[in-house]
């Protein structure tokens, strides 16, 4: 049972990289989509709503799919529908297919990601330890890997048509052999299936609200970071597009350590403290003189808002006995953060200014540590009988 355990964990493991690298294969090719499909910058910023749009809607449905095809099945199929999915956004030659193409693009990344985060919650709940933070810090580093042979194609002008074709079904080869290895889980028999949509359960509002908080500050520090250095520091393009990056980074790596912080502290107290980081570097991004300080800001900020996502999955997952639907409310209310950061940044800063805007953020990661408490487990974490 230990060794099933294991590799189911390093199973889905590889699965959370897999996930990661499509993300980081699209996100590098889309100026080559936007020319294809002949889209303004204003409906490209239209069309990139959708696969949030996408993913909220279909998220519940994860909980449907395992409950009657069991964690293996269903992971295998829903990792297999997002790697494929990768196809469509450089197929499309105009904006409403590239807006359908992209609400396809994030439905299948949503079902996804709530399958192989129940089934996360399960195996950490088996392993009674922390093993949420270093899957997430997995998906980083394949959003990395993605990142990177998307950029070198670019470089090499391959067509994104060539590209996603080619990753996607390597990718696809890669989802469905490390689903082999994960735990086959199928529901008892009295348990009734979830339905196929639903509100986010009570349960989820209040979990989700910390992971709201937690996306928003990292929405705004990707797409926001180097402009902020531009306008507001008057720095240049590089030193600009460095921010950015070094707040990447420090998720990264604060991902995949976070684990044994977590078993340290537990999760109450490492969100708590996380919130205090975030908010520290928020401060520091808005005091900020220089570049390096509000480079530094970012990069506490990214040390920040690490760990808070896969927490409040984890307790979501750990709350009731769906792991998979209760997963799906929490990222129903996170991931709509993601959806309306952007444009709540940019309206902010139009009334106002980009300082005032990151003002903002920073009351928002002192939410982080205000509503920790809501991370404590309610349900003993250990293995089923």
């Amino acid at each position: 049972m230990v060794d099933e355990v294991r590799r189911s964990r390093y199973g889905v493991g590889a699965v959370f990289c897999v996930h990661g690298a499509v993300t980081g294969s699209f996100a590098t090719r889309v100026p080559w989509i936007q020319d294809h499909a002949s889209a303004s910058p204003g409906q490209l910023g239209l069309a990139l709503a959708f696969p949030a749009i996408g993913a909220s809607l279909a998220m519940p449905l994860a909980a449907r799919i395992t409950h009657r095809f069991g964690s293996r099945n269903a992971l295998r199929g829903l990792i297999s529908l997002w790697t494929m999915s990768l196809i469509l956004p450089s197929f499309a030659p105009n904006l409403p297919l590239l807006c359908a193409a992209l609400f396809v693009y994030g439905a299948t990344a949503g079902m996804a990601d709530v399958a192989m985060n129940a089934l996360g919650v399960e195996i950490e709940r088996r392993m009674k330890r922390s093993i949420m933070s270093g899957l997430h810090g997995l998906w980083s580093v394949g959003a990395l890997i993605g990142a990177g042979l998307g950029t070198i194609a670019a470089h090499l002008d391959v067509s994104a048509q060539v590209h996603h074709v080619i990753a996607a079904v390597v990718l696809t080869v890669a989802g469905v052999s490390a689903c082999h290895y994960v735990l086959d889980l199928y529901p008892a028999d009295d348990v009734e299936a979830p339905p196929r949509f639903a509100l986010p359960p009570k349960s989820a509002w209040l979990i989700g609200a910390v992971g709201f908080c937690a996306v928003f500050a990292e929405g705004a520090s990707l797409d926001w970071s180097a402009v902020y250095l531009q306008d507001v520091l008057t720095t240049s393009a590089g030193v600009a597009a460095a921010a950015t990056t070094g707040f990447a980074l420090t998720m990264a790596v604060a991902r995949i350590a976070g684990d044994s912080v977590v078993d340290r502290w537990g999760a109450v107290r490492t969100v708590r403290v996380s919130g205090v980081i975030a908010a520290l570097g928020g401060l520091l991004v808005v005091l900020a003189q220089h570049p390096l300080v509000a480079m530094m800001g970012f990069g506490l900020l990214g040390l920040g808002v690490a760990v808070v996502v896969p927490l409040a999955f984890a307790a979501a997952g750990h709350a009731g006995p769906n792991p998979s639907q209760a997963i799906a409310g929490v990222a129903t209310v996170t991931y709509t953060s993601g959806l309306i950061a952007p444009s709540v940044i940019g309206g902010i800063a139009q009334a106002t200014n980009l300082t005032i805007s990151f003002v903002v953020v920073t009351l928002l990661t002192c939410g982080i540590a205000v509503l920790a408490p809501v991370l404590r487990p309610r349900t003993p974490v250990a293995p089923p009988s």
